[in-house]
């Protein structure tokens, strides 16, 4: 028999994954969308080339902060509310 807080806390690390997976799918759509490399994204963002890419992989481990994901929003000229739409 499982307990509560054991399946509360698999019920969210699955919606953090579910999350991240979407983040992922979004950005390097939206980066594909302006014909941008992940260099050119993470020049633009200022951030590391690898940050980019940690945020794009097939299976994100990666949580970005807020000021992250607002400079890939002002790089690809859309807000974090429009980022973070799936």
């Amino acid at each position: 028999m499982r307990c509560r807080p054991c399946g509360l806390l698999g019920i969210l690390q699955r919606m953090a994954q579910d999350t991240r997976k979407r983040l992922s799918n979004r950005i390097r759509e939206l980066r594909a969308k302006h014909s941008l490399t992940q260099q050119k994204l993470a020049e633009l963002a200022e951030l590391d080339y690898k940050s980019v890419q940690r945020l794009e992989a097939k299976k994100p481990r990666f949580y970005p902060k807020l000021d992250t994901l607002e400079k890939l929003a002002g790089a690809l000229g859309i807000t974090v509310s429009d980022l973070l739409k799936s």
